[in-house]
């Protein structure tokens, strides 16, 4: 079954901003992709960050060539964060190397993600969150882990993702805190048939959205996202050495405390560059019906697809997308 598609709101049509409505965020930015540049994104964006912190981070399959680079987390936390966790679930599929509590800490340990601890939110049942206002589900299914934190840092590695089209900090957070037998069952497969994954475009991106809308609407304000563009394959991190190659060019970091306004603004920034730049991932976004989680997570009160950049770099000053995407250099590995 599929959901039924609203005229304007289909997943595979980029809206470009002077055809957007409604409020403005603010989003930051940074060409500096460095420890030091992840630090100087998140701090704009902590203020309300405190008590018991779960930074929600897609760690990788084994040996992942581009996870965020560890040694840029590790100082974050140690500067930002101290006493701070790790967050991740176990996987819903069973042929990776996180599908079990124990494959997924030797994974970790292969990965390097030792210099704190790694709270996997499943690893001892789950939970339910309310999803308000959801046409879908009514509850959703979560780590149970997830509920003992006060505070959520979503830290995300923006990439191209199989089904999704794009991860950005709502695939982060929609698949990432949903739990591996029951939450992900939810967004991913129909019962009662056999294929796995047979929830795809609109559909899979709406299911996406109320996931992470049950975790976002339970930390309230105490919850906040960066998001790395660097290493854009057209794969998601779940896919590990069997990830494409990257041929999309490294950007920079953003920041906000809106969660649709920074998928929003690393979209644009893609939609933005040059035809060889970034047409592998503009035609997976586009394929898999993506950008449906944007114009979605409008519809939920989620945040504002419109936005003021802030250019970390230059003394703050507002900036725009075309900016961002000047001079940049393709991708070497």
């Amino acid at each position: 079954m599929t959901t039924q598609v609203k005229p304007g709101i289909d997943g595979d049509k980029y809206v470009p901003y002077a055809e957007r409505t409604g409020n403005e965020s603010v989003v930051y930015f940074t060409r500096e992709l460095s420890a030091e540049g992840l630090v100087k994104a998140y701090e704009q964006v902590n203020g309300n960050i405190c008590g018991k912190v779960g930074v929600k981070l897609h760690t990788g399959e084994k040996n992942g060539p581009n996870i965020i680079p560890r040694e840029w987390v590790k100082e974050l936390m140690a500067k930002d964060l101290p006493g701070a966790n790790i967050i991740e679930t176990n996987t819903y599929y069973n042929d990776g190397d996180r599908y079990t509590t124990p494959q997924h800490r030797e994974t970790l340990e292969v990965n390097g993600w030792t210099f704190c601890h790694v709270d996997i939110l499943d690893e001892f049942g789950t939970g339910l969150l309310p999803v308000k206002g959801g046409k879908w589900f009514k509850n959703m299914s979560v780590g149970a882990n997830l509920t003992n934190y006060d505070s959520m840092v979503a830290l995300t590695h923006f990439k191209g993702h199989v089904a999704g089209g794009f991860g950005g900090s709502n695939k982060n957070i929609g698949i990432g805190c949903a739990d591996g037998r029951i939450g992900k069952a939810w967004i991913h497969t129909t019962p009662g048939q056999p294929d796995q994954w047979d929830i795809v475009n609109e559909e899979l991106m709406e299911r996406i959205s109320e996931s992470t809308k049950a975790s976002i609407d339970f930390f309230g304000k105490h919850v906040t996202y960066v998001n790395v563009m660097r290493n854009m394959s057209v794969s998601c991190d779940c896919e590990g050495l069997a990830a494409e190659p990257v041929v999309t060019p490294n950007v920079g970091i953003l920041s906000s405390t809106d969660i649709l306004a920074i998928d929003q603004a690393c979209v644009d920034i893609v939609f933005a560059m040059k035809e060889e730049e970034h047409n592998a991932l503009v035609e997976r976004i586009k394929s898999r019906h993506g950008l449906r989680q944007l114009s979605y997570m409008k519809e939920l009160g989620m945040g504002n697809d419109r936005y003021i950049l802030i250019d970390l770099d230059n003394g703050g000053r507002r900036m725009t997308v075309q900016e961002a995407v000047q001079n940049l250099k393709p991708f070497v590995g």
